[in-house]
């Protein structure tokens, strides 16, 4: 496992993130999935985020991404939303189709921390300092 590190801190923070399409249409094809992915990436590097793996769903996408620790995850995935969606329905217009008003996107997400040790062991850990 590498850590990565900045002037002040050593780290490895991988989040799992659902994007879910308003009304769970079913609009996502490969070719739409690789140009959300395209954006993900490019917009990723301006908050320190780096795609790590990503996949797709007709109506959902799921993404696994690492951060640094000054990234601030809410604004990321306000922006991605808003330019994602903008995109998605300027340049495939079947999307317009199923999703009649200006959101692409549902307003909520499903963003979750992952990778390292599993919460009891580290809870464990923590119990156990200082008791040597």
């Amino acid at each position: 496992m590498k850590l990565h590190s900045n002037n002040h801190s050593v780290f490895l923070m991988y989040y799992h993130l659902v994007f879910v399409v308003k009304y769970r249409r079913k609009v996502f094809d490969d070719e739409m999935s690789d140009y959300a992915k395209d954006m993900f990436i490019k917009l990723g590097k301006k908050y320190n985020i780096s795609l790590v793996q990503w996949n797709h769903d007709f109506d959902h996408i799921h993404i696994l991404f690492k951060a640094h620790p000054n990234t601030e995850l809410s604004k990321f995935i306000n922006a991605y939303k808003s330019a994602s969606s903008r995109m998605i329905k300027k340049d495939f217009p079947q999307a317009r189709k199923k999703l009649w008003k200006e959101m692409f996107w549902s307003r909520s997400f499903c963003l979750l921390t992952t990778g390292g040790s599993p919460i009891n062991i580290v809870k464990k850990y923590i119990e156990n300092q200082g008791l040597k």
